[in-house]
């Protein structure tokens, strides 16, 4: 257990804290913050160390977080061979998120709230009208190949039309994460529907003979351990839709953030936005794997 403790990542962690004290070619701010991130990835660290499955992912993942800050310290702060502009370094970047907090906070929730919103009516209605398509032989006949002529097409290029179109920007980007969710949802329901067993789809009809019965008794609970194992997936691709949405015409959210100041060459507060993006987006992946473990007990 000791030896866990006095790691590589805590080896790291000591030579990050002393070379950030260390004097440097280049003028740096408030270096608070940055320390404070080390502590916090050193913490995270000594957590894991007392979880043996866990510990070897979580070392090896520290020290390469570990690696790439000190080589960002060395050659922005100590060294100044890096871009001045371009490739700030890490004690102003990270300075950040303690002077700019309130507006990071305001971007947070208004990007969380159109993404679930958009994420709720696109799973749902992907669902739903897959599970019915999926089921009435007709209606897949009709709606299949028109799906799959349309939901190739990225989100991207329907984007600045949309947002043109659309009374509000908000309403615009609402729209565009729906249709970006709902063509992938709406096609893998259909394929998983056509794919059940021959066997269990008789035993289903001898149950259930009406489709709405059919549709939410017997589909719905095939499909959606589906939904709820691609949910990281759809999670990704959501989040790329909004953020590029937002740097369209939007007024709050974290792509305007970045966009924002991106536009008066702030490249310390872009990247101070695009690193917050990563630890929004990875907080939301562990909270979907913890739905997935609690959700879904069985694998179908």
């Amino acid at each position: 257990m000791i030896r866990k403790l006095l790691g590589l990542p805590t080896v790291l962690f000591v030579v990050s804290v002393l070379l950030v004290c260390l004097p440097g070619k280049r003028e740096v701010g408030q270096p608070g913050a940055f320390l404070f991130v080390l502590g916090l990835m050193e913490a995270v660290y000594l957590s894991f160390a007392f979880r043996k499955e866990e510990y070897t992912a979580a070392k090896d993942i520290i020290s390469l977080l570990y690696g790439l800050l000190l080589v960002w310290e060395i050659v922005t702060a100590k060294l100044g061979i890096a871009h001045q502009v371009l490739i700030p370094a890490p004690e102003d970047v990270f300075w950040v998120f303690v002077t700019q907090r309130e507006l990071m906070i305001r971007g947070i929730f208004s990007s969380l709230a159109l993404l679930f919103s958009g994420m709720v009516v696109g799973i749902g209605l992907g669902m739903i009208l897959g599970m019915a398509v999926g089921w009435v032989p007709r209606l897949r006949n009709l709606f299949f190949p028109i799906a799959r002529v349309i939901s190739p097409i990225p989100p991207i290029i329907y984007t600045p039309y949309v947002v043109a179109l659309m009374p509000t920007f908000r309403s615009a980007s609402r729209l565009v994460i729906i249709l970006g969710i709902f063509w992938p949802t709406f096609m893998s329901t259909i394929l998983r529907v056509t794919g059940m067993e021959r066997r269990l789809l008789d035993s289903a009809r001898a149950l259930c003979p009406n489709s709405r019965p059919m549709i939410f008794e017997i589909l719905f609970p095939y499909v959606w351990p589906g939904i709820i194992r691609n949910l990281r997936v759809t999670l990704s691709a959501s989040f790329l839709i909004l953020t590029m949405a937002e740097m369209m015409g939007a007024s709050s959210g974290l792509g305007y953030f970045i966009k924002n100041y991106s536009d008066y060459a702030n490249y310390t507060n872009v990247v101070a936005g695009i690193i917050l993006v990563g630890i929004v987006v990875s907080v939301l992946n562990l909270v979907i794997g913890q739905m997935e473990k609690h959700l879904i007990r069985w694998k179908v």
